[in-house]
């Protein structure tokens, strides 16, 4: 064998010892007429100590060893007279009596190091580089400490893991679908899966009562840190279930998952939130409430008093920012050039300070009284010191840019520390949303979801009012402001199926053509089922702190879908063109 031990693995209890170990070199240093080699493997990394009065072809060696050299050396354990308790093997120090160069290295284009000198863009293009790096290393083992967990608690709890296909019928409701064409059946087209919706309900159908997968899915969306054209869910499905199984089952999942892998115990039971307090308390259905600053309607308080702006709104919602009645006009124009920005989207910020000396100052004192905003700012339990941020318009999307702007304010106080944790699930949400512009509604989760059996008088009623109160039989895992799973008990009777397609405007045609299969094998005693799907790359990403799910992916994309170390996607040559039966319309 190349070694007999790791570049982590040697503590003071092996002093003596004769050792082989073999790595790459980290950096070599001369000191006096001894030579200091740092060796690294995914272990960690040892000190080397060739000493001056070794055989000068060994010290000969030592010299010509470059950063990244790949080599096996054979030596003894010596406790080591500088000692540095920074690194695990700190305590020992490798005395060199035999070097083998096992390759060679061209200078790497940056520091492989906790903190590189690399830039993102030349990381990414020598990305088998980038992974030598102790803060990915640490990123792809938790990753792999989460899917063991995983493993193990689904197979205790009689899950059974299912692979699906990858080549399937394109049925596109949400992202667009990649698409893979097909040489023997010339015309034709596979899709890459979303998810494997469809078929985790097939299996349930077929009798696979606890199925589970972590399975790569595919979706051809605008990127950003969370997001990546491939990605990995944990997916789950159950028979005879309802609501509550599920998320029993499932919160038991994450628990085993913080405590074993994070030594973190989260509450038991989880809280759950209504999608729509979510929305009325912190504009967002994944919100983040390791803070406080929920927004407050103040709608009944601002209007009549004649300023125009409030009082033609439907909606005045306003937070309390504590401890910010010291921002000065300056920060306070920059915030509400924050918020007209377009991914924002108001039209301007009104603010109320409450200073210190018990005084209140407002960009709208013109029109209100001291006394009239002092209510305003006990509606929504402000005390002296903080600052009030008041937007208006309609109702959700006023609340969704208040949302967005308690984030910012809660990023720009530290009030999002990555090492606490607050999961809760989110539920009651809306089975159905109306569009103005389509003049028609489109399915919140997607056409397999179940409305709430105490609201299913509502979704068979051809009122659109009625079918806007109807609650999906839904739930999302909810954890520091980020969705990181969701799921539904499924629609399993063939009418209540065709009556969800009737309401989303998907005639007979056409759902025979897309759904045509598990339409029919609903026909066949579908059981009463429901799951979930866990976005495996975010879990890890907030397990490890991070908000970024690309240093938890060994071979990522970039922002735009590009694997610039492979160079890929690229063109293909005439000869595959023609044997797929393909002409390409783009112009050189």
């Amino acid at each position: 064998m190349y070694r007999s031990h790791t570049c982590g693995e040697l503590r003071i209890a092996d002093k003596g010892k004769k050792v082989t170990l073999a790595g790459w070199v980290q950096k070599s240093r001369k000191l006096g007429g001894m030579t200091f080699i740092d060796l690294r493997d995914r272990y960690g990394i040892t000190q080397l100590v060739v000493e001056a009065d070794a055989a000068p072809e060994l010290v000969e060696k030592a010299a010509s060893l470059g950063r990244e050299f790949v080599i096996q050396v054979e030596g003894e354990v010596l406790e080591r007279e500088s000692k540095n308790p920074k690194m695990p093997t700190g305590d020992i120090e490798i005395k060199v009596l035999n070097i083998n160069i096992l390759n060679v290295s061209t200078v790497p284009p940056f520091t492989i190091e906790e903190v590189s000198d690399g830039g993102e863009d030349l990381r990414a293009k020598y990305r088998y580089l980038d992974l030598r790096r102790p803060p990915l290393q640490r990123a792809l083992a938790l990753r792999h400490r989460l899917a063991q967990e995983i493993r193990t608690y689904l197979d205790g709890e009689g899950f059974m893991e299912i692979e699906t296909p990858y080549l399937i019928k394109s049925t596109p409701e949400g992202a667009r679908d990649f698409v893979v064409p097909s040489r023997m059946n010339p015309g034709t087209f596979y899709a890459l899966p979303q998810s494997p919706q469809t078929f985790k309900q097939l299996l349930m159908v077929a009798g696979y009562d606890r199925y589970f997968q972590i399975v790569r899915c595919f979706r051809d969306e605008d990127l950003r840190a969370d997001r990546q054209p491939e990605f990995t869910q944990i997916d789950c499905e159950m028979s005879f279930v309802e609501q509550d199984d599920v998320l029993n089952t499932f919160e038991g999942m994450m628990r085993q998952m913080f405590k074993n892998a994070l030594g973190v115990d989260i509450p038991n039971p989880l809280p759950r939130m209504s999608w729509y307090d979510a929305m009325d308390k912190y504009g967002s259905d994944k919100p983040d409430v390791r803070f406080g600053m929920e927004i407050h309607e103040v709608t009944p308080l601002v209007q009549g008093c004649g300023f125009s702006v409030f009082d033609d709104s439907r909606y005045v919602g306003a937070i309390a920012v504590p401890g910010c009645a010291e921002y000065t006009r300056k920060h306070l124009d920059e915030l509400t050039e924050w918020v007209k920005r377009p991914q924002v989207g108001a039209k301007g910020l009104v603010y109320v300070k409450l200073n210190a000396d018990g005084s209140i100052k407002s960009s709208v004192d013109k029109f209100y009284s001291p006394e009239q905003l002092k209510a305003v700012a006990d509606a929504c339990g402000a005390a002296t010191g903080d600052l009030l941020l008041v937007l208006c318009g309609e109702k959700r999307k006023t609340q969704t840019r208040l949302g967005v702007l308690r984030i910012e304010m809660g990023n720009r106080l530290g009030l999002r520390d990555p090492k606490v944790f607050a999961p809760l699930w989110i539920v009651d949400f809306p089975l159905l949303e109306w569009s103005d512009e389509d003049g028609r509604f489109y399915a919140m989760h997607h056409p397999f979801t179940a409305p709430k059996p105490e609201h299913e008088k509502w979704f068979y009623s051809d009122k659109k009012e009625d079918l806007e109160r109807v609650c999906a039989n839904a739930y999302d895992f909810v954890l520091n402001g980020t969705e990181l799973g969701g799921g539904s008990i499924r629609i399993h009777n063939a009418d209540m199926q065709k009556r969800m397609f009737e309401v989303l405007g998907i005639g007979p045609e056409e759902a025979e053509y897309k759904f045509g299969f598990i339409i029919n094998a609903f026909k066949f005693g579908a059981p009463p089922h429901g799951g979930l799907a866990f976005g495996f790359d975010r879990v890890c990403a907030l397990f490890g702190g991070q908000e970024t799910i690309r240093d938890y992916i060994a071979f990522p994309k970039n922002n735009q879908g590009r694997d610039v170390m492979i160079d890929s996607p690229s063109k293909i040559d005439q000869v595959q063109m023609d044997e797929l039966f393909l002409a390409s319309t783009v112009k050189e």
